[in-house]
């Protein structure tokens, strides 16, 4: 437990330290015009690319896809930025898939620790950033989302402005230390013995991924999520009569969509005689990507203390392990 103590503990200061890592970063421009970007990466390694292409997809001007498979889409070409992100850099479905943009003559970049990435980027003179490793990947986030914003922003897809965000976004989770504990205790209590469901708005669907992911690999906790206005159209209908083993996380920010402002005053009030209790939980920032680590360290933090709670190792991942084991013998 306090190894994860540490490591979330340490997340305002991995923004700094990964910021130190970029500034030295001097990454080759594409020889052809980018016309595509795809980002692969699974698990602790994947969630920062969700995260990043919510924030740039109304700033980059190209496309931004997520690839969390083994298989690239078929636009894959010469045109594409395709970067790896694997913080063992052996990750089997991102190895795989950052070969076969090789052979597609994709612009390549790696994000990784070491391992294979790091040899086939060697091996074929791509871009790569090295971070820190020998740490669970869940808790290397921050390194991922800066390396990711310095890639777009060296290649000039996005804004440099966007590096002076990353930055404040550090003195805010600092300044909001004590608050973030004492919520995320009150998360953590919340939520014990129930089922949760987590509900926020698209644009921070990865937030609510993210959250749902540490709940999980932290907590050995089931949850889910689903976003407004998205499941105004289904899942409000799978409420019904109501169930009491059920607990909802409702992830507001103060920049949402008006009408979805209205539909999410409207579902709170729907679902507050559904469920066992409905917990707001308001994101404090000035910005998107404020308001992102805002709720990201809040979470970690939430589901270390549940952690506590369920009395489990929150260090363990040996369902993951077999599973890696089994597929060696495939």
């Amino acid at each position: 437990m306090k190894i994860m103590d540490k490591l979330i503990a340490a997340f305002p200061q991995n923004i700094l330290d990964a910021l130190a890592i970029a500034e030295a970063q001097n990454f080759q421009q594409p020889k052809e015009s980018i016309h595509n970007i795809v980002i692969c990466g699974m698990g602790g390694s994947g969630i920062g690319g969700k995260i990043v292409s919510q924030w740039i997809e109304n700033k980059a001007g190209v496309p931004v896809i997520i690839l969390q498979d083994y298989d690239l889409p078929a636009f894959v070409s010469k045109h594409s930025l395709v970067i790896g992100s694997s913080y063992s850099g052996n990750t089997e479905e991102t190895m795989t898939s950052v070969h076969e943009a090789k052979s597609r003559g994709a612009h390549i970049i790696g994000i990784t620790s070491g391992g294979e990435m790091k040899a086939f980027c060697e091996a074929n003179k791509y871009d790569y950033v090295i971070v820190p490793g020998g740490n669970p990947p869940r808790s290397a986030t921050a390194f991922s989302i800066v390396q990711l914003m310095n890639i777009f922003v060296q290649l000039g897809l996005i804004e440099s402005s966007a590096i002076n965000e990353l930055k404040s976004s550090y003195q805010l989770l600092i300044d909001e230390t004590e608050a973030i504990h004492s919520l995320a205790k009150n998360i953590a209590d919340f939520l014990y013995g129930k089922v949760g469901v987590i509900y926020s708005s698209p644009q921070y669907e990865a937030v609510a991924i993210r959250a749902r992911q540490q709940f999980n690999e932290n907590s050995k906790y089931l949850v889910w999520h689903h976003t407004i206005p998205e499941m105004n159209h289904n899942e409000l209908v799978g409420w019904g009569g109501g169930d009491e083993r059920f607990k909802v996380l409702m992830l507001h920010t103060n920049d949402m969509n008006p009408r979805n402002q209205k539909r999410y005053e409207i579902t709170k009030d729907i679902i507050s005689k559904k469920a066992a209790g409905i917990m707001e939980i308001e994101a404090i920032g000035n910005t998107q990507i404020e308001k992102s680590f805002y709720l990201i360290h809040l979470v970690d933090w939430a589901s270390y203390y549940l952690c506590d709670l369920n009395k489990v190792d929150i260090m363990d991942i040996k369902v993951i392990d077999f599973l890696k084991d089994e597929l060696s013998k495939f």
